[in-house]
Order: structure tokens, then C-alpha cells, then sequence
């Protein structure tokens, strides 16, 4: 069966948004983690049927660029790893 991110749940951190497709946490006081989900938005609207691995494209993506143009615009990735920074018991793969 093919696993779907509808909709992330990471105990032990603060959820500061659910938007159309990414959610977003606190780690501290100073750094954001933001997952993309398999949510689908068109015109502003969240379809009912996720897309398998969108998420995981989004996001890979969104760093192949940002690492891309980091020498033209400083953007918000720190480089840390993601593991690195989930509190303990919080699974990094959703």
C-alpha cells in the first residue's frame, strides 16, 4: 500500500499553521521546520484526493533550488539536518 502525508502530526512540537499544502512548526525560538504534504490545492481550494510523494517532491525540489540560487538570494534553509533537530521519539519520516 502507498503511504499519503494528508495531513502531519509531530508530537512535541508546536503546529504554528496548517496552510493548503504545508505545515508548519516551531523547533525554537528562531527556526521553523515546514513539511509539504501530499495535499493537492488548486485555485485555492484543497482537493480531496492527495497525490502520492507529492510532498516529498515539493520538498525536494524547493531544496534543489534554493541550494541553486543561494549565491544570488539568501533564502531561509539552514543546512542542519532534519534529524538533527526532531525532538527525541519523533519519527523524521512522517
Amino acid at each position: 500500500a502507498v503511504s499519503l502525508l494528508v495531513q502531519s502530526d509531530l508530537s512535541g512540537l508546536q503546529l504554528l499553521h496548517r496552510g493548503k499544502v504545508r505545515d508548519v512548526y516551531a523547533l525554537d525560538a528562531e527556526r521553523l521546520l515546514i513539511v509539504a504534504t501530499d495535499r493537492l490545492s488548486a485555485f485555492d481550494v484543497v482537493l480531496p484526493d492527495p497525490i502520492p510523494g507529492k510532498g516529498e517532491l515539493l520538498t525536494q525540489l524547493s531544496n534543489f533550488w534554493f541550494a541553486h540560487t543561494a549565491a544570488l538570494m539568501p533564502n531561509h534553509l539552514t543546512g542542519v539536518a532534519v534529524t538533527s533537530v526532531l525532538p527525541t521519539g519523533v519519527d523524521a519520516t512522517l
